[in-house]
């Protein structure tokens, strides 16, 4: 069986030619900037805050993505959410 990936999902390729192809969830940083309306992330995160995200916020968008992420509850994926937030010069409130 061959793998590929494109984008926001996965195709499963069989020898008999049939096929599974699974969606998967927006990429975390859309998610966030969508849940703040931003039109983009920071050029300089450091330096340069674009946005301020609450817990809740962060919340909702890990129960969305949970199923795609490897955390093993939805605290853990708050904090990873958290993390690529800060990475985007988004201020997290709350955690």
């Amino acid at each position: 069986d061959a793998q590929e990936s494109r984008g926001l999902g996965d195709v499963y390729k069989r020898q008999d030619k049939s096929f599974t192809f699974i969606i998967k969830t927006p990429p975390a940083t859309t998610l966030i900037k969508k849940a703040i309306k931003l039109e983009k992330g920071s050029s300089n995160a450091l330096k340069t805050k674009v946005g301020k995200i609450t817990r809740e916020q962060l919340e909702e968008i890990a129960k969305t993505k949970m199923k795609d992420m490897n955390a093993a509850n939805v605290d853990a994926a708050v904090r990873t959410l958290a993390g690529s937030a800060r990475s985007m010069g988004v201020t997290v409130e709350g955690l």
